[in-house]
């Protein structure tokens, strides 16, 4: 666990174990902690597991207006400089699935390796730019409580809800705790994302593709499409989760991650 400051914000980040790095960026409305089965895992399977909050989330400063995926890579960026690290396999999942986009976009050269999970390339339509400015201004108003009970039935799937109490509880406390500027502001800025469908055509690294046979935001179809599109890509389907299966079914979830990871050319 650290934290460390540059330009006018400051960023709290987990960085476990040694060896080659491993960076995942969470979903919205999450924060680090989404990532604790992985960082546990990988960082005692002899990955360095760097997991930072996003500019708006968790213990990272909250910058209120507009923040465009591409100021979540340059913050990334920015943070991975600091530690000294220059090329890393990234993932992310949702909305931290798009940075991981919108990085190979600005910085193809610094990845070796991307894992996409629960995530969607296109650009928004109209109709989704108004929806999620409608709900930037709603949290604002309303606060993070009454959205985070009305998502929590698909952001885990009922099943997980009735069976493992303790994810609900840890999806539902990184949602409510979020502050509704970061998620306002990230809102809007997804709402203005570019398409990115093209683009994965010409990923020329390892990915691998992951999804929850139960995820309505983004279903089993997309999965398929990214893994289409992306030459050489991985994919797996993760039962009996929805939009994150790295928390519901995380051994699977790591299994599969695990599976991918070795297939990666150590570098020198």
């Amino acid at each position: 666990m650290g934290s460390t400051r540059f330009a006018e914000i400051s960023v709290g980040y987990e960085d476990e174990g040694d060896g080659e790095p491993l960076v995942l960026l969470h979903g919205h409305p999450f924060d680090r902690s989404m990532w604790r089965p992985q960082i546990e895992h990988f960082s005692r399977a002899g990955w360095r597991v760097i997991a930072p909050d996003l500019r708006g989330y968790g213990e990272s400063s909250v910058v209120p207006g507009t923040t465009p995926l591409e100021t979540f890579v340059r913050d990334t960026v920015a943070l991975l400089d600091r530690l000294g690290i220059e090329r890393f396999v990234l993932g992310g999942l949702s909305m931290g699935g798009q940075i991981v986009m919108e990085f190979w976009r600005l910085f193809p050269h610094r990845i070796r390796g991307m894992v996409l999970a629960d995530t969607f390339p296109a650009a928004e339509t109209d109709a989704g730019k108004a929806a999620r400015r409608d709900m930037a201004e709603r949290v604002l108003r309303e606060g993070m409580s009454g959205y985070a009970h009305e998502v929590l039935p698909k952001m885990i799937a009922p099943h997980t809800i009735a069976t493992r109490p303790d994810v609900a509880r840890h999806v539902m406390g990184m949602m409510t705790g979020t502050p509704p500027e970061g998620a306002a502001a990230a809102l809007r800025g997804r709402a203005e994302r570019p398409d990115y469908t093209e683009m994965l055509s010409r990923i020329s690294v390892p990915a691998l593709v992951v999804v929850g046979t139960e995820d309505t935001y983004t279903p089993v179809s997309d999965a398929r499409d990214i893994h289409r599109r992306i030459p050489h890509a991985q994919l797996t389907v993760i039962e009996q989760a929805a939009h994150m299966p790295n928390l519901e079914r995380a051994d699977e979830f790591n299994a599969a991650l695990e599976a991918f990871l070795t297939t990666l050319p150590r570098t020198a």
